[in-house]
C-alpha cells in the first residue's frame, strides 16, 4: 500500500510540475502587465507571433493597451509600445535587465558559436576604433574601391555602350552590397606586381559571387532556424551550410589575404588572447559576416526601389548626388577615371539621408529583448507604475509602436523622401501626446545593444546608391510595379525581405 503511496505522490508530483512548467499556473500579480498566455500550454500564442510578429503585437496592443506579458514557447515576454519608455529599458543597468543572455542563445543556434564573457566588450572597442571617426574613414575608402571593383570594371573596357540591361533589382541590391563589404571587411586575394592585379580582382570578383550564392541559401532558411522550427531536411542542409563558412571564413585562411579590415583581425586576435580555440573564431567570423552584410543589400534594395516608384524623390536626390560630385572636382565623362566618393562628400547629402532613414522607418523591423534579472517596476508615460517580474523577457517593437504610427509619422505607409528634414534642411523632431520624442524611428535598436556598425552600414548603403545613381539611369520595367509584400517571417530580424523580386532595367548616364 505505501508503495502505491508513493508511486501516486510521484505521479501527482510530475503532473503538478509538467502543468507548472508548461505556465498552467501562472497568475497576474498585482500591478503587473496584463497577462495573456493563449490556449495552448507551454506555446502560448508562439505560432500566432511567428506566423507574423506585427499583426499579432497589433491585435494584442488593442486588447490589452500599450503594455501586456504575453507567452511564447515557454517564456513570458512583456511587450512595451509605449516609445515614452523606451528610454528607461534600453538606459537600464545589466544588473536588472540584460540583452546579452538572449543574445548568446540566438548566436549558439543560429551561428555554432559559444560566446565569451568578454565577446560583446572585444565588438564594442573594435568597431569603435574601426567602424566610427578616424576608422570609418579608413573602412569607407576600402568598400569604395570594392564597389568599384565590381560594378565599374568593364567602363574602360569597351563596354561603355548605352544600351538597357535588365536584372532582378532585390537580387542586384543585395549581391553587390554582399560582396563589396565581404571584400572591404575579410581582404582580397594577394597579387604581386601590377601585371597580376587584374587577375587578383577576377578572383575576387568570382569567389565573393560564390560566397553570396551560398550565403542566400542560408539567409532563406535563417528566421525558422533561429525560432528552431526547421523540418530534419532544411536543418540538415542549415548545418551543411555552416560548416561550409566556417571553413570559406576560417581564421587559417583569412590570413592569407591582403588588406584585411583591422574590424575583423583584431576581433580575431583578441579573442585568441581571451583563450577562444581557433575552431570556435572560425565561426565567430561567420558571425560577423551575417551581422554585417545580411541587412544592407535588403535596404538599398528598397532605397532604390521607392525612388524608382517616386519621380521626383529619385530627381531631388540624383540632383543632390550630382552636387556634391561637382563640388568635390570629379567629373563623370568617359575615360576619366571611376569616382572616388569619400567620407567627407557623405556627409553632405540630407537627402539622401533622409531617404534612407524614411526607408528604414518603413522596413526595418527588429525586436529589442531584455532578461529581467530581478523584479523590477517600470513606469509609463501616463505615470502608471508596472512591476516586471524575475525570469521573463522584455521586448519592444519600435516598428510597430513608433515607426508605423500616425501620430508621430502622418501617412506612416507612404514614402516620404524628405519626411525627416524640416523646409530649411535642419533635421526635424517628432511629437506623440504633444511631447518631444527621442525614440521616433530605431532601425539600428538602442542603448548598450545598438548596431555597433551603423556608421559604416550606412555609409554601404549610400555610397552603393550614390554610384547608381551617378553613372546609370534607372526605372522599373513595369511602371505600374506594386509594391512587393514583405516576406511575415522576418519580423525581429532586422530589414524585411520582399516575398518576389522585382524587375529593373539601367544604362550609363555618359
Amino acid at each position: 500500500m505505501a508503495l502505491w503511496v508513493t508511486l501516486l505522490c510521484s505521479l501527482v508530483a510530475s503532473l503538478l510540475g509538467g502543468l507548472y512548467l508548461l505556465g498552467a499556473f501562472r497568475r497576474r500579480r498585482a500591478n503587473e502587465p496584463p497577462l495573456d498566455k493563449g490556449h495552448i500550454p507551454w506555446l502560448g500564442y508562439a505560432l500566432d507571433f511567428r506566423k507574423d510578429s506585427s499583426e499579432f503585437l497589433k491585435r494584442m496592443q488593442r486588447k490589452h493597451g500599450d503594455i501586456f506579458t504575453v507567452l511564447l514557447g515557454g517564456y513570458y515576454f512583456t511587450f512595451v509600445m509605449d516609445p515614452f519608455c523606451f528610454g528607461a529599458i534600453v538606459k537600464e543597468s545589466r544588473a536588472k535587465l540584460d540583452f546579452k543572455k538572449f543574445a548568446s542563445e540566438l548566436v549558439r543556434r543560429v551561428f555554432g558559436y559559444q560566446s565569451v564573457e568578454a565577446s560583446h566588450k572585444i565588438i564594442q572597442l573594435s568597431s569603435t576604433k574601426h567602424l566610427m571617426g578616424d576608422g570609418l574613414v579608413v573602412m569607407t575608402q576600402a568598400m569604395m574601391e570594392n564597389l568599384q571593383k565590381l560594378m565599374l570594371f568593364k567602363m574602360n573596357s569597351g563596354e561603355r555602350e548605352r544600351t538597357w540591361q535588365e536584372d532582378s533589382l532585390f537580387n542586384y541590391c543585395y549581391n553587390i552590397i554582399f560582396r563589396a563589404g565581404y571584400l572591404a571587411l575579410y581582404g582580397s586575394e594577394p597579387h604581386q606586381g601590377a601585371d597580376n592585379k587584374e587577375k587578383a580582382n577576377e578572383h575576387d570578383r568570382v569567389h565573393s559571387d560564390e560566397l553570396f550564392y551560398e550565403f542566400r541559401k542560408y539567409d532563406r532558411l535563417f528566421p525558422r532556424l533561429a525560432y528552431a522550427v526547421l523540418p530534419p531536411k532544411d536543418k540538415i542542409e542549415a548545418e551543411q551550410l555552416k560548416r561550409l563558412f566556417w571553413s570559406m571564413l576560417s581564421v587559417k585562411k583569412s590570413r592569407q589575404k591582403d588588406n584585411i579590415s583591422g574590424w575583423v583581425s583584431d576581433q580575431e586576435q583578441s579573442l585568441a588572447e581571451n583563450g577562444v580555440p581557433e575552431y570556435m573564431r572560425d565561426r565567430f567570423m561567420f558571425l560577423l559576416l551575417w551581422a554585417s552584410q545580411g541587412n544592407t543589400g535588403p535596404a538599398a534594395f528598397w532605397l532604390l526601389f521607392y525612388l524608382m516608384k517616386h519621380p521626383e524623390a529619385m530627381k531631388a536626390v540624383k540632383e543632390e548626388v550630382d552636387k556634391v560630385s561637382r563640388e568635390s572636382g570629379q567629373e563623370v565623362k568617359p575615360g576619366r577615371p571611376p569616382i572616388n566618393v569619400t567620407r567627407d562628400m557623405l556627409n553632405q547629402t540630407p537627402l539622401l539621408d533622409s531617404a534612407l532613414e524614411e526607408t528604414l522607418r518603413l522596413v526595418a523591423a527588429p525586436i529589442l529583448i531584455r532578461a529581467v534579472l530581478q523584479d523590477m517596476t517600470l513606469k509609463t508615460s501616463d505615470g502608471t507604475e508596472y512591476a516586471l517580474r524575475k525570469g521573463d523577457r522584455v521586448a519592444l517593437f519600435p516598428h510597430a509602436s513608433v515607426q508605423m504610427d500616425p501620430e508621430i509619422h502622418p501617412e506612416p505607409h507612404r514614402f516620404k523622401y524628405d519626411r525627416f528634414l524640416n523646409p530649411d534642411g535642419t533635421r526635424k523632431d517628432f511629437y506623440k501626446n504633444g511631447k518631444k520624442l527621442k525614440y521616433f524611428s530605431m532601425p539600428w535598436g538602442a542603448g548598450i545593444s545598438i548596431c555597433p556598425g551603423r556608421f559604416f552600414a550606412t555609409n554601404e548603403m549610400k555610397l552603393f546608391v550614390f554610384l547608381m545613381l551617378t553613372y546609370y539611369d534607372l526605372e522599373l520595367l513595369d511602371g505600374e510595379e506594386e509594391i512587393p509584400p514583405i516576406d511575415s517571417s522576418r519580423w525581429g530580424f532586422g530589414t524585411m525581405q520582399p516575398i518576389r523580386d522585382v524587375r529593373f532595367r539601367y544604362r550609363l548616364r555618359f
